[in-house]
């Protein structure tokens, strides 16, 4: 029988055959410079073997060319245009080499990655395939890892593919399709008609059904910073310096059990209750055993929030790293919400690859001879793939591969070791009515935190103490502190929201965060050793400008993808067919969809109020057009000038020679109103016509370089 044997990727076609060859293959070039095939008997089937690939999606999805190009139709058609499955150009040959091994096979085995994205791919090669030889027989190959007990698996055991699988990825291509069209070319026309730097560069301003919610997340917590105002709370301060052997003489602190009030009043009230009787009385000492739990089996998302938080990788990077490592045979494969082992999973093998490592090889002997402790088991069973772990020891590998690598197999080692185990001792003492605890740690076994220095249990030691016991505390004093400001957004906290909240995969949320970034909708910004997101001005306006037009299930908010996402769990389930999610879900972004377009205008001009100090510059923002910022932005507009309407008796023309600045200058502090479209117009010379000013700045102007205009009704500017 010969066999048609179809992988994701290049290197992994090669290895699978390595594999199952022993070795021993013959390789035939294609017409394609990667692709190859590869071809031997495999005698435990009775079958010769061609092992070949294709280079990710093999087709793509799109409008047919009656409604591709931008112009071509109504923007709302497209949630109910026909869309064309094809083979790209650059993937012909690839197509051409799958149609010539096909004809010759009498079975094709689905090799690509066991996911869902894998199964979709896989259903593109038999679509190809079948189009050569009707009646070829279809299996899959299902594994988790690029090793031989695996690989001689999967070929022995074939199994069938899962179509509900390929069809939940298939609605999602066409859905994520209609949908970012529709939206796109709606919104980067209408701001191309108001705002005059994106109709002269012909920006496109893209819309994505999980990128907004994901940069919703990142707008909403900057704007919780932005709004932050600290407040001051007093709390009462107790400490006893005590010289024994253990402490030497350190402070040993009790926390105010009330932790902190924020009436200053009552806070003092309660102080001089203390000082009135400031002899501290032990009513009750507590010692008992404690454990420190090591970390739970290693899942997608948690290796992203670990990279971006530990390592210091963008999770895309980490991905794609991981990636690398599986293909290479050093990993399990990385995309799984699995956190915890199958029962019958064979520790011992993959710990045995790890005793010969320098750095943690004594640890992994030490499980080997006795030490190990079956792993934690998490919530989450994908069914598909174990958690994630290493399958081979890696010697030679440098740089950020190395980093990945290493703290994957230390993962690993933990999960396979004991808690770390310590002496808790709390101490609760009263003073002046008031109550008060100290807490020491004594570390006893570090056992898995020998291995995995990214968790942190440091003892701290307190003297002895006995119940009944009084002291004269050191320090007694009322002291004062403000709540801090919340920090901006890191990669890890925009992980942790996306999965929580249901918006993409564990394999797509990585790229979903690029995404934005790529878009310039989102900065990144490093503060000492951490990368905080930063949204822009656009990436601002944009989810500001959605949340203003008042939907039910605002586009910038995680609701409305999160339903989508569950419904595409339903398709692989079989509860919910392909046809049935997609029309479900047209309709509710094609009521999004009229209600957006209907408002969106209104909220490019909707009137706010922004208060304005003496003698600062405001200036009109590209995005919802509020007056919102002081100082400057990027953009040129030459040739025009700028009318103003009066404001309390402050006017302004400016003739603006080489760069167009929209600006009001206020003398005294005023309220001032975003200006309307009627209000504010930019006369252009040449056609002596009136447009709406949407400008952006690129110069700082300075208010003591501007003349007052509350000298005369009209001034002329020259900047």
């Amino acid at each position: 029988m010969r066999v048609l044997c179809v992988a994701e990727k290049p290197s992994i076609s090669k290895s699978i055959s390595q594999i199952l060859s022993g070795g021993q293959f013959t390789t035939h070039a294609t017409r394609s410079q990667y692709i190859k095939n590869y071809e031997f008997d495999y005698p435990q089937t009775n079958s010769f073997y061609t092992v070949t690939c294709v280079s990710g999606h093999l087709t793509g999805c799109d409008f047919p060319e009656t409604h591709r190009k931008w112009n071509s139709c109504d923007a709302f058609e497209l949630f109910d245009a026909p869309v064309e499955i094809s083979v790209a150009g650059d993937k012909k040959s690839i197509e051409e080499n799958l149609l010539n091994q096909a004809r010759r096979a009498d079975m094709l085995m689905i090799w690509t990655d066991c996911d869902r994205e894998g199964e979709h791919i896989g259903l593109e090669i038999v679509r190809v395939c079948k189009r050569a030889k009707r009646n070829i027989v279809v299996k899959r190959a299902r594994f988790s890892a690029i090793i031989a007990q695996q690989i001689h698996h999967a070929a022995q055991r074939p199994v069938e593919l899962d179509r509900a699988q390929a069809d939940a990825v298939e609605a999602r291509i066409t859905l994520d399709l209609k949908v970012g069209a529709a939206f796109t070319r709606m919104q980067t026309q209408i701001l191309q008609n108001h705002f005059v730097q994106l109709a002269d560069t012909r920006s496109v301003v893209s819309y994505g059904p999980c990128q907004f919610p994901t940069l919703g997340f990142v707008v909403q917590k900057w704007n919780l910073v932005k709004s932050f105002v600290s407040e001051p709370f007093w709390y009462i301060f107790l400490s006893l310096t005590r010289n024994t052997s253990s402490t030497r003489g350190e402070d040993t602190v009790f926390t105010w059990k009330r932790g902190h009030l924020f009436a200053e009043d009552a806070a003092v009230s309660l102080y001089d209750f203390v000082l009135s009787d400031p002899l501290a009385r032990v009513i009750k000492v507590t010692k008992k055993g404690t454990k420190k739990w090591k970390p739970l089996p290693l899942t997608t998302v948690e290796l992203q929030k670990a990279g971006s938080r530990l390592l210091r990788l963008a999770p895309k990077k980490v991905l794609d790293i991981s990636e690398k490592l599986y293909q290479q045979g050093f990993l399990s494969y990385p995309r799984t919400e699995t956190d915890q082992f199958d029962p019958q999973f064979d520790f011992h093998t993959l710990l045995q690859k790890q005793t010969i490592d320098p750095a943690w090889g004594v640890f992994a002997t030490s499980l080997t001879d006795g030490g190990f402790s079956a792993p934690r088991k998490g919530k989450n069973n994908d069914k598909a793939h174990p958690p994630i772990h290493p399958t081979a020891h890696a010697a030679n590998l440098v740089g950020d591969e190395k980093k990945v690598y290493d703290f994957i197999t230390r993962r690993f080692l933990a999960c396979c070791s004991k808690d770390a185990e310590g002496w808790q001792t709390t101490v609760d003492v009263e003073c002046g009515e008031e109550f008060f605890y100290a807490t020491g740690l004594l570390v006893l076994e570090r056992n898995y935190l020998e291995v995995y220095p990214y968790d942190k249990w440091v003892g701290h030691e307190i003297p002895d103490f006995e119940e009944g016991e009084e002291f004269q505390p050191s320090v007694c004093e009322l002291r004062e502190g403000k709540t801090s400001k919340p920090s901006l957004l890191t990669e890890a906290d925009l992980v942790t929201l996306m999965d929580k909240n249901g918006i993409g995969t564990d394999a797509t949320i990585a790229q979903h965060i690029q995404t934005i970034i790529d878009r310039d909708y989102v900065i990144e910004k490093m503060e000492g050793n951490t990368k905080y997101l930063i949204p822009s001005k656009l990436g601002i306006g944009l989810i500001e400008g959605y949340d203003k037009i008042g939907l039910n299930k605002s586009l910038s908010k995680p609701q409305l993808r999160r339903e989508t996402e569950r419904s595409m769990v339903q398709v692989c389930e079989r509860t919910k067919s392909k046809a049935d999610m997609l029309e479900e879900t047209i309709v509710q972004y094609k009521e999004m969809f009229i209600i957006a377009r209907r408002e969106f205008e209104k909220v490019v001009s909707m009137e706010e109020t922004e208060k304005v100090g003496a003698g600062e510059v405001v200036v009109v923002m590209m995005a919802v057009m509020a007056v919102t910022e002081e100082g400057a932005a990027e953009g040129t507009l030459r040739g025009v000038e700028v009318e103003a309407p009066r404001h309390h008796g402050a006017e302004v023309v400016a003739h603006v020679e080489e760069v167009a600045e929209v600006l009001l200058w206020s003398p005294t502090p005023m309220t001032i109103s975003t200006l309307h479209r009627h209000q504010l117009h930019v006369v252009e010379r040449t056609k002596q016509r009136q447009v709406p000013i949407y400008a952006k700045l690129d110069l700082l102007i300075q208010p003591e370089k501007l003349p007052s205009p509350l000298q005369v009704d009209s001034q002329v500017c020259r900047i």
